[in-house]
């Protein structure tokens, strides 16, 4: 066997002249997978899940994008290919961002956060309206729009978790410790609200359960909470008194509330709470077709493909890909679609337990925190738990900024997990050589 192996090795090796034996461009890719393989570290799981999502992501778009295919007058395989495009390039990003070393992202958190409050200030007076939300800008070279949440989200992370580890000392004081931790929060926040109410909801979600795990005061904590409960609490209040119990219909809406999203915002606490399955409403349509998907999807679904909805369901590609999901892999596909999302937070997790600096354990945290509440966001709207709120499903939904900067995350994600194993590994060869020390010395 190892004559085999060595006459394999001399038929591939260079000659006496700097020649290949055989063929120059099967080494050159050998060489080339060779290395991508060997510099490609980190956690093996979460490249395993980010290779899973991925697939199924382009099964799911090629299968779901029918309908619009049709109006769009393309083919179904244009949109498999724009898919594995978006794919390809965010491989290539999570690559080369687990590359750098994590820390690099901490020195320029505070640019990047800058930089991000400027652009959602524009997005939200002169951005590209699409779906009636003021949430994009649009590239001038690329031609393509750009969701700026993403990107004050991913600096809003970055920057917090760098606050959080450097404010250790004084994390429990008011002004020292809460305040420059807090106002950066309500910055983003408030930004992205008014376009966009449900992204800013679960950034602000996770901002807190990132605060309690950075030892921030606990009656800082509720005190925030309490606050932002105020304008949601009177939202659903108005919501509930601005509906006609009697007739199922809402009430005149008045023009002097009638400001940034204010009356979408009313109009969906309203279908939540009060709309039945049997009423006319064209708001339930979205909703209704995703019920109808989801009892056709039975224990094992209707086969990769077979969806029926695909060509009745708006959004079917983004918003409630997981109602497609669920008719046609069934109730077993959408518990391992969860189970795929709960394994990549519970690895993250793991990450933040071994990492040995606060900020790269923070910081995977966050955005792993983000990345699921998202995931579970979506899945309990396609399963009417929770009211529309039109997030996407991470690395599953149809490609676009959102896909990108997912990829981004997970890139920063795999980077410090990338640290922690060379730590580990630094650690474990030094305990190695003194054991070989003792060993020798004991000789």
């Amino acid at each position: 066997m190892s004559t085999f192996v060595s006459k394999i090795k001399q038929l591939f090796s260079p000659s006496e002249n700097g020649e290949l034996a055989t063929s120059v461009p099967f080494r050159g890719i050998g060489e080339v997978g060779g290395n991508i393989v060997r510099k490609t570290s980190g956690d093996r799981v979460i490249w395993a899940i980010v290779l899973i999502l991925t697939l199924a992501s382009l099964l799911l778009v090629y299968s779901s994008t029918g309908s619009l295919a049709y109006r769009m007058s393309k083919s179904n395989e244009s949109y498999l290919f724009k898919q594995l495009a978006f794919i390809i390039l965010g491989l290539i990003i999570i690559y080369f961002f687990h590359r750098v070393n994590y820390t690099f992202f901490s020195r320029v958190a505070l640019i990047i956060f800058l930089i991000s409050l400027p652009l959602l200030v524009y997005t939200l007076f002169f951005g590209v309206q699409l779906n009636a939300g003021s949430r994009w800008i649009r590239l001038p070279v690329v031609n393509m729009t750009f969701q700026t949440s993403d990107l004050a989200k991913l600096a809003l992370f970055m920057y917090l978790s760098r606050m959080l580890s450097r404010k250790q000392h004084v994390i429990k004081d008011l002004k020292k410790g809460f305040l420059p931790i807090i106002i950066p929060v309500i910055l983003i926040t408030a930004l992205i609200a008014p376009a966009n109410l449900s992204t800013a909801l679960l950034i602000f979600g996770t901002s807190i359960v990132l605060m309690f795990i950075g030892r921030v005061s606990t009656k800082h904590i509720l005190a925030t909470i309490g606050f932002a409960m105020i304008p949601v609490a009177l939202l659903v209040m108005f919501a509930m008194s601005n509906y006609d119990k009697e007739n199922h219909r809402a009430k005149k809406f008045p023009e002097a509330l009638d400001v940034a999203r204010v009356k979408t915002w009313v109009g969906r606490i309203q279908t939540f709470l009060y709309s039945k399955k049997d009423d006319d409403n064209e708001k339930l349509y979205q909703i209704n077709q995703a019920k109808i998907a989801i009892a056709n999807g039975g224990w094992f679904g209707r086969g990769p493909g077979n969806s029926v909805q695909r060509n009745f369901l708006p959004h079917c590609y983004s918003d409630f890909i997981y109602a497609i999901i669920i008719e046609e892999y069934g109730f077993f596909g959408a518990a391992f679609m969860l189970m795929i999302y709960l394994l990549f937070l519970f690895r993250c997790i793991r990450l933040y337990r071994k990492c040995p600096f606060a900020f790269g354990a923070f910081l995977a945290l966050a955005l792993s925190f983000t990345l699921v509440i998202q995931a579970i966001a979506n899945m309990g709207v396609n399963v009417s738990l929770f009211p529309n709120t039109g997030v996407t499903l991470p690395l599953v939904s149809m490609g676009g900024s959102s896909f990108l900067f997912t990829c981004m995350s997970i890139g920063i994600i795999l980077s410090v997990a990338r640290n922690v194993e060379q730590l580990e590994g630094s650690q474990l060869q030094k305990v190695e050589a003194e054991v070989e020390e003792t060993a020798a010395v004991n000789v």
